[in-house]
């Protein structure tokens, strides 16, 4: 067994006893199925899981945004096309807040897909977004999404606008399950999503890539209040357990909730105290693929993030959702990733967000106290 395949192995146990939870069939597909979508539901996203051969992630390195984009994209042309035909093409691009350059996914970047697709694809194209600030359409227009609507025919979508979405099913801090709404374009199967970010250390599960552009968008945050209460944000809801639910909530909602192809912009990184508050890094890479947990392995790779310190990236690979081995993982390009690995400075509350880890140390159930065995009544029996 290599290195990697250990790794792979002593991560599935890992995230099966980090959990805490007293039992393993958390992680199977059967616990999957009650927590994922309501099955009322017409549209309930229903993502293939199946990640069981290799996963191939195109890579390579530079300093031109838009030549990296099309030498990352290039290698899964045919089936891009492919799974295009019939569907409506959605870009989530990834804004965090809406007046903070590093935060957010590059203009370029963005043109750069949209210049890929224009010759075989048709139609108009959603770019859509819902920030952590209420308003998204903001953050379109400070970081000059807006100003590609003269070269393309696109439609921007702010979900944080949208006041009834599709019902999913995550877990509070008391591990009960709470329903929450997500946005109908990531529950309807009609959508095709390709996730474009950067990358980037978080304040709460170390680092962002694919998946978590994605999990942390479904959730609704319609900023509505009722009765007098908090204003409705579904996105507090998954962070409501803290860091370690928040892993495990992330994880729920990529078992329906994913992109169908992820491309990472690294020519420039954040670093410290993401994702928003941090500094740049100047990397200078890019990657892309269809498996967003070997994508997201990568992404850890690269910034020098121990895998193991990424729950919500060891819960999907142990329930077969991707790939996160290294030796299932086959790269693209003539780059080696490993010429490429920057030590990215990790968040200050680190420690916190690796507590995840630990585990509960829930109270033991009290036994009750064993009664000596009655003694047989022979006083009646015959001799």
């Amino acid at each position: 067994m290599s290195s990697s395949e250990k790794q792979l192995v002593i991560g599935r146990r890992n995230a099966l006893r980090m959990l805490g939870l007293g039992s393993a069939a958390m992680l199977s597909s059967g616990f999957g199925d009650v927590l994922a979508a309501d099955p009322s539901v017409k549209n309930a996203p229903a993502k293939p899981t199946n990640f069981s051969g290799r996963s191939p992630v195109s890579f390579t390195t530079g300093t031109d945004r838009m030549h990296m984009m099309f030498e990352v994209i290039k290698p899964f042309d045919k089936e891009l096309k492919a799974g295009l035909k019939k569907k409506q093409l959605v870009i989530k691009p990834n804004m965090v807040v809406t007046n903070r350059d590093l935060c957010a996914t590059h203009k370029d970047a963005l043109r750069a897909l949209l210049e890929y697709v224009k010759p075989f694809y048709k139609g108009q194209i959603i770019i859509a977004e819902s920030s952590s600030s209420v308003n998204s359409s903001d953050g379109f227009k400070n970081y000059g999404y807006t100003d590609l609507e003269k070269d393309y025919n696109i439609r921007f979508v702010d979900l944080n606008a949208e006041n009834k979405g599709k019902p999913y099913f995550i877990i509070d801090r008391n591990l009960h399950l709470d329903k929450i709404e997500i946005a109908d374009i990531f529950a309807n199967p009609d959508y095709y999503i390709i996730s474009l970010s950067r990358l980037k250390t978080h304040n709460t599960v170390v680092m962002t890539g694919g998946i978590k552009n994605i999990t942390m968008a479904a959730p609704l945050n319609p900023g509505t209040v009722v009765n007098g209460g908090r204003p409705i944000s579904y996105k507090r809801n998954m962070h409501a357990g803290g860091s370690r639910w928040l892993h495990y909530n992330m994880f729920l909602m990529a078992q329906g909730v994913r992109p169908d192809f992820t491309i990472i912009d690294g020519v420039e990184g954040m670093e410290g105290n993401g994702p928003i508050s941090g500094t740049p890094v100047d990397h200078r890479v890019a990657l892309a693929g269809f498996d967003a947990v070997a994508i997201d392995s990568m992404c850890a790779r690269l910034m020098g993030i121990p895998l193991e310190n990424v729950g919500y990236i060891n819960y999907c690979a142990a329930a077969g959702i991707g790939n996160m081995d290294r030796d299932k993982i086959e790269i693209i390009g003539d780059k080696d990733p490993d010429k490429s690995i920057i030590n990215y400075k990790m968040g200050s509350n680190i420690a916190s967000q690796l507590e995840w880890k630990d585990p509960l140390n829930l109270p033991q159930p009290q036994r009750p106290p064993q009664q000596a065995p009655a003694q047989p009544d022979n006083r009646n029996r015959q001799q």
